[in-house]
């Protein structure tokens, strides 16, 4: 996966209490050393605009191109981030978003098509957002959807491992990104 990911920076933007040492987003940072974390100041309170700024401000530090891999409501985060000043990002991946109305955000988010190649991967059992709502949101956001069956909230209790399907997915996001990016020059 080294190669395909090779001429990007990668992102990661955790959810809610950070990703413990067991999920899949801790997992890929030991397996990919060069995948920097975005650092919240308060993993505990999900608050849109501190966490977008925290991705703004994670993004601004590096300007090669970026792919973003977030979580919960580190997908809301960084959507918002990159709805505002897309420069740089050349992908998103979306993770088990968290429910936007279950956080009272969902009219700060965009309901348009985002500025990069998207993929957001759902479970059919996630607390934390439907998968009807988040085919929606995908929809909206024009992102690929991905029905992931039944993985929870697709974190450490779903016990993935590695989640390779996740990095086959990233790959995937990887080889569309580089295709606009091949197409635009």
């Amino acid at each position: 996966m080294a190669g395909t990911l090779s001429p990007f920076r990668l992102l990661v933007a955790p959810g809610l209490h950070n990703s413990g040492p067991d999920h899949w987003q801790s997992r890929w940072q030991r397996l990919y050393p060069a995948f920097q974390r975005v650092q919240q100041r308060d993993w505990s309170t999900p608050d849109l605009a501190s966490w977008r700024s925290r991705v703004d401000a994670a993004r601004q530090e590096d300007r090669r191109p970026t792919l973003i891999v977030a979580h919960s409501f580190g997908c809301l985060a960084s959507v918002a981030s990159v709805a505002c000043d897309p420069s740089h990002v050349a992908g998103l991946l979306l993770v088990a978003p968290a429910d936007p109305d279950k956080f009272g955000v969902a009219g700060q988010l965009p309901v348009t098509e985002l500025p990069c190649p998207s993929i957001l991967i759902a479970s059919s059992n996630d607390p934390w957002m439907t998968a009807e709502k988040a085919r929606l949101w995908a929809e909206r956001w024009g992102s690929s959807y991905v029905a992931a069956g039944a993985l929870g909230h697709i974190n450490a209790e779903s016990g993935l491992g590695d989640w390779l399907f996740g990095q086959q997915q990233l790959q995937l996001l990887a080889e569309r990104a580089h295709n606009v990016r091949v197409a635009q020059y």
